[in-house]
């Protein structure tokens, strides 16, 4: 190969020195011309951009004067003018005009150019290349679509290009928004291939507009649209705005004194039409006076001062109030309700209850309101607490519905204590209690505390090993003082490590490894423990017990097993126990492998029950080995095995290794030339055993060059050069190839192959076939071989692909027998193309096709995909909550231009969130959640899904549905507010243990966060708390006052509700069961005397509202608790309560509470659901649990 290279070498020398040139400066030869080595474009390119810069690179120093537009011409039609620069290697020729599209230009490079040492070209340098087609802009789509209607009036027009255009041509000029013969004002922007019109105003309701887009717009090349693109589009008719619901609701009694009213539009208002002026409200013919507000879609009026009571008011919103596409309700909307008679507050229940004995000596004594209170009036002055006729000093505080006195110092032991509010604290309205409340009680006596249980008990036997040991008091004991240094474990003098825990009375040891077997162990509690009084025991506490005895692990089973022979020298030695061994004693002291006196090493594991000695090296053949497992193994109680485990095994003899195949086999013929041998052994060889002197590789006599590996049991002889073709091999595995005993094959291996003949390679298939029709726009066009091809041989000169003469252009491949041609750009459609492989593809051994390859193949004619069906069909009722919605295509689409942006779904303007997926031909939308009831929804398919050719639908396909009603009453959207399992006004206390609100956050507004008490040692989990003083993250007062807006709106829409018609109940709902529906009581509810169930009957969508006129309240005890069936759920329940709500102790509360004044968690109350509180505040009172429903 070397002298060939010399050989051409000289030869190119001689043949420059003859045509008299002198000088080189690469070699310094004398008589070597300067050269043109590369040009760009290159010779015999296309499709070059009409901005081209052309650049000529030479092989050496040239002299710049020589360089000149009278030395290097570039030519089309004609000479082109331009800039010539030169630096150094390159010249640079700039065009003072684009090229022309679709010519071919010819660059020369003429002998007047010279080297730095006069040396001249030999000749000029001609090459030639020629521009692309260029294919004019077309706008491809526009939204709203050609003849679309029922535009929103908030639409943003958009027009998407075929090709990227110049975003300077795109202006209020060129891109034209009209209704009827007039302008429209609005802001132009481009992005991607698309142009948007963004209206300054809102369009108008049920007016054509034309949209047109100019011959001023061009693309990056200056091409224009060849004529103005014009389309039209119809917006919506808007209905006049309703109101839809009010609260109070129409006829409502009984309303509180101190009520704002409030009415809800059936779509978003402008603010500046709802004014004093516009909603009002009259006692009789008298105006009331107050503010008005508005939020979301609700308007609310408050009064400057409370209502009368027992008079009945007319709440008017005037028809000039407005929408914002300015249509104003029909009619004013009148309603009227009644204010309720003065209620006397009184005290629904106090903590302690009246006459309880037992209280703690730190206890807070409380009172529960039946209605809200004045916060001034309660104070140490109108909630005193005496013991005989001494006042206890303290401080009052007031929440919700709920006082609180905290003495200052304990409360002594054994004494009786008078509580009192009196007639001085007053309600909202400025009404007193009828008479003072009086309730006494008795604190904790000062008997010492005991030990009344444990378990195991004093003296147990047979105690399991992983047993938890409690201690039972005989009263609650101060937690503090439960801890590792006043009760402990011992086995004799040593502590057992552990944890402790304390709950109730009872005191809970968890020892962190398992306890011996048989063995005697000793409890002590101290008398450092204390009552929650703070009295200690009178002397320590002192038990044993004696744990349960576990027969010792045995070796059931052993690899190999014993007296085994013919054992493999590679063998991992294992013995399986009868029972779970402890893993820290099965290591190299406890599992011994020897052979005679000699240990061997080696890695030791286990797994399951069974021990693993892995030998670090082979064992020897032919030799006694000898495996122990030692009593130092011991099973996870701690037990040894009784006595040493002994086996012995005999490794194989070592027979001598063998060929067992070969590749090529044994007169193999037609053998590529590239052919790397191999030769498979019957064991594992000793690697430095296989090399050039044990593989060898000869042409008759002729050693052939290679390089030897060897891997697994498989050696491997690699030629340096390609085989002859044609011509008889011989390889050969000598003796001197070893096995890893060192023992030797007992002959030379030797085998004999034939390589491939020269047969010229010929094109045995292509994809599309010759003649193929409805070829798709992205195909990659390929050619197989009769064989493998030089891969340097395949490339654009020798695969080409053209039509009417034109290259297109593209990048080439070539793996296997496959030769690809992959375009640059998708291929035009409805058009016959010509692929080439010329006789310059090259098999392995050189040789070429005997004669270029051609076929031929036609485009697909573009037809745009139609939607041809669709599940819900258009205008389908009493579509399921749960459905996927589905289309079907005409053919194929494309799946990845079927995704969430061409497959939407909106209810009213509102996305609805979902996953798309495409098979077959047809598109399924599946909702992330359950659709709403009742609700309108539009499903649209845009003009974003393509067919497999990349046809877009002609226009977007848009279908509505609407969904079934649901059961029982309709649903209340929580919106931005649902992420809170807790939102309170004014503060938010979580009193004592460790209540946790899991998946869902804790906001409070206008409150800030020093309002938020006792987290820690209450807990969020995965969730966050937020308070309207934040400043980080930005935006979370607006995000509060938003959800506090969401929560007054679902609170009025669940009071004003009233289809189905409401049930009416009153008093004491425990051991009812209802049924999905509106219930509605005019004063307080309860659930006291068992738990109320609420039956779905099947339907997991049912909803169930309770209008509650005053307090809700669950009292533990006999029930309280809220049970589901028939597949309710708790999300779909909501609790609408006109005051305060009480969650009752140790109860199970099911639904989303909505509460305008406070809410209150009893001790140790759970909930799947939320409470919301609007004005006031949330208490949670001790270890209280709120699940997202």
């Amino acid at each position: 190969m070397k002298f060939k290279t010399l050989l051409s070498n000289f030869t190119l020398i001689m043949l420059i020195l003859s045509a008299g040139c002198k000088k080189d400066d690469f070699v310094e030869v004398a008589g070597l011309c300067p050269l043109v080595i590369s040009t760009n474009p290159t010779n015999g390119a296309t499709s070059v951009p009409l901005d081209q810069i052309i650049t000529i690179t030479f092989n050496e120093e040239m002299n710049p004067a020589t360089i000149n537009l009278n030395s290097i011409l570039i030519s089309g039609p004609s000479l082109l003018t331009g800039t010539l620069e030169f630096d150094g290697l390159i010249a640079t020729f700039t065009p003072t005009f684009p090229l022309i599209e679709n010519t071919i230009y010819t660059g020369r490079v003429t002998q007047a150019v010279k080297d730095v040492n006069g040396n001249a070209l030999q000749t000029d340098y001609v090459w030639t290349f020629s521009t692309g087609l260029i294919i004019g802009p077309l706008v491809v789509t526009t939204s709203p679509a050609n003849n679309e209607n029922n535009v929103a009036l908030n639409k943003v027009i958009s027009a998407t290009f075929n090709m990227a255009m110049d975003s300077s041509t795109i202006d209020q000029t060129s891109f034209i928004i009209k209704e009827d013969f007039n302008a429209i004002e609005g802001v132009i922007s481009y992005s991607g291939n698309t142009a948007f019109f963004t209206p300054t105003n809102l369009l108008e309701s049920n007016k054509t507009y034309t949209g047109i887009l100019t011959t001023r717009i061009k693309n990056l090349a200056g091409v224009s649209l060849v004529s103005d693109y014009i389309w039209t589009f119809t917006t919506s008719v808007f209905q006049p705005p309703t109101v839809i619901s009010t609260d109070p609701f129409d006829h409502e009694t009984n309303v509180i004194l101190s009520k704002h009213i409030s009415a809800t539009f059936s779509e978003p208002m402008v603010a500046n039409t709802i004014t004093a002026s516009s909603f009002t409200l009259k006692n009789g013919i008298s105006p009331v006076s107050g503010a008005v507000s508005y939020t979301g879609n609700t308007a609310t009026f408050i009064p400057s001062t409370p209502l009368l009571a027992n008079t009945t008011y007319t709440a008017r919103i005037a028809s000039t109030v407005r929408n914002f596409a300015g249509t104003a309700m029909e009619n004013d909307y009148v309603w009227t309700f009644s204010t309720g008679t003065i209620v006397i507050p009184t005290i629904i229940s106090t903590d302690p209850v009246n006459n309880e004995i037992g209280v703690l000596l730190n206890k807070v004594i409380s009172a529960n309101f039946s209605v809200p209170m004045n916060p001034l009036t309660i104070s140490t002055s109108s909630f005193i607490l005496k013991s005989g006729t001494t006042v206890i000093q303290g401080t009052v505080n007031y929440f919700g519905t709920r006082a609180s006195f905290i003495p200052t110092n304990p409360l002594n032991p054994n004494t009786v204590y008078t509580a009192t509010i009196t007639t001085a604290v007053k309600n909202l309205a400025g009404t007193s209690i009828a008479a003072d409340y009086v309730w006494s009680f008795t604190t904790v006596n000062n008997i010492p505390p005991t030990v009344i249980a444990t378990d195991p008990t004093n003296n147990a036997t047979g105690v399991l090993l992983g047993k938890i040991i409690t201690a039972t008091f005989s009263v609650p004991m101060d937690p503090s003082t439960i801890n590792a240094n006043n009760f402990y474990i011992k086995q004799g003098s040593n502590l057992i490590p552990g944890i402790l825990l304390y709950s109730g009375v009872t005191a809970t040891f968890i020892p962190s490894v398992n306890l011996k077997s048989n063995t005697v162990y000793t409890g002590t509690i101290t008398n450092s423990v204390k009552n929650a009084a703070g009295f200690n025991m009178t002397n320590n506490y002192v038990w044993s017990f004696t744990t349960v005895t576990i027969p010792p692990p045995t070796v059931i089973s052993t690899s190999p097993i014993n007296n085994a022979t013919g054992v493999a020298i590679n063998k991992v030695v294992t013995a399986t126990f009868s029972t779970t061994m402890d893993p820290t004693t099965i290591n190299t002291s406890s599992f011994l492998l020897k052979e005679g006196v000699n240990s061997i090493l080696g890695n030791v594991s286990y797994s399951g029950v069974t021990a693993s000695f892995t030998p670090f090296a082979l064992l020897k053949a032919n030799t006694l080995y000898t495996a122990t497992i030692t009593t130092i193994a011991k099973n996870v109680a701690g037990v040894s095995l009784v006595s040493n485990y002994v086996w012995s095994f005999t490794t194989i003899a070592n027979p001598p290794p063998t060929v067992i195949s070969t590749d090529p086999i044994n007169n193999a013929t037609g053998v590529a030339l590239s052919k790397v041998l191999s030769a498979s052994f019957s064991t594992a060889m000793d690697p430095t055993t296989i090399n050039s002197s044990s593989f060898l590789l000869k042409e008759g006599t002729n050693s052939v060059l290679g390089l030897v590996t060897y891997s697994g049991v498989t050696a491997s002889f690699t030629p340096l050069a390609l085989l002859k073709a044609n011509t008889l091999y011989t390889a050969t595995i000598t003796t001197i190839a070893k096995n890893l005993a060192g023992v030797s094959l007992v002959s030379n291996y030797v085998w004999t192959f034939t390589t491939i003949a020269n047969i010229p390679p010929t094109v045995i298939s292509t994809d599309p076939l010759n003649n193929a029709t409805g070829v798709v726009l992205n195909k990659q066009v390929a050619a197989t071989f009769s064989v493998q091809m030089d891969p340097a041989t395949i490339n654009s000169s020798t695969f080409t692909l053209s039509y009417a003469g034109i290259p297109v252009s593209g990048v080439v491949s070539y793996s296997g027998i496959i030769a690809r041609f992959t375009p640059n750009n998708p291929l035009i459609a409805n058009t016959l193309y010509t692929a080439t492989i010329t006789t310059g593809a090259k098999n392995l051994a050189g040789i070429s096709l005997v004669s270029n390859y051609v076929w031929s193949f036609t485009t697909v004619v573009l037809i745009p995909p139609t939607v041809i069906s669709t599940d819900p069909v258009n205008n389908a009722t009493a579509v399921e909550l749960n459905k996927t919605i589905t289309a079907n295509f005409s053919t194929a689409m494309d799946p990845l231009t079927i995704n969430g942006t061409s497959f939407l779904l909106t209810a009213g303007n509102n996305a609805v969130a979902g996953v798309v997926t495409y098979t077959g031909i047809t598109a399924s939308f599946n909702p992330t959640g359950d659709l709403l009831p009742n609700t309108v929804y539009t499903a649209r398919i845009t003009t974003a899904a393509k067919n497999l050719a990349g046809t877009p639908l002609a226009n977007d396909y848009i279908w509505t549905f609407t969904t079934k009603p649901p059961a029982g009453a309709p649903y209340v959207n929580l919106n931005s507010v649902a992420r809170f399992g807790i939102i309170a006004g004014v503060g938010i206390t979580n009193n004592a243990g460790q209540s946790e609100i899991h998946d869902m956050d804790i906001g409070i507004s206008p409150g800030v966060r020093a309002s938020v008490t006792g987290f820690p040692p209450g807990i969020v989990v995965n969730g966050a708390i937020f308070a309207s003083d934040d400043v980080s993250p930005p935006g979370v007062a607006a995000m509060l006052i938003q959800a506090k807006n969401d929560l007054t709106a679902a609170y009025n829409f669940a009071k004003g509700a009233s289809v189905p018609a409401p049930v009416l109940i009153s008093g004491d709902q425990g051991g009812l069961t209802l049924t999905p529906g509106i219930y509605k009581s005019t004063s307080s509810l309860l659930i006291a005397s068992g738990d109320l169930t609420l039956d779905a009957q099947g339907d997991p969508n049912a909803v169930w509202i309770f209008q509650i006129g005053s307090s809700f309240t669950s009292i533990g005890g006999a029930g309280g608790s809220i049970i589901l069936s028939g597949g309710a759920q708790p999300d779909n329940i909501f609790w609408q309560v006109g005051s305060s709500a009480t969650i009752g102790d140790f109860t199970s509360f099911q639904g989303n509470i909505l509460a305008l004044t406070s809410v209150t968690m009893n001790s140790g109350a759970t909930a799947e659901g939320r409470m919301l509180c609007i004005n006031g505040a949330v208490v949670l009172t001790s270890t209280n649990i709120i699940n997202r429903p």
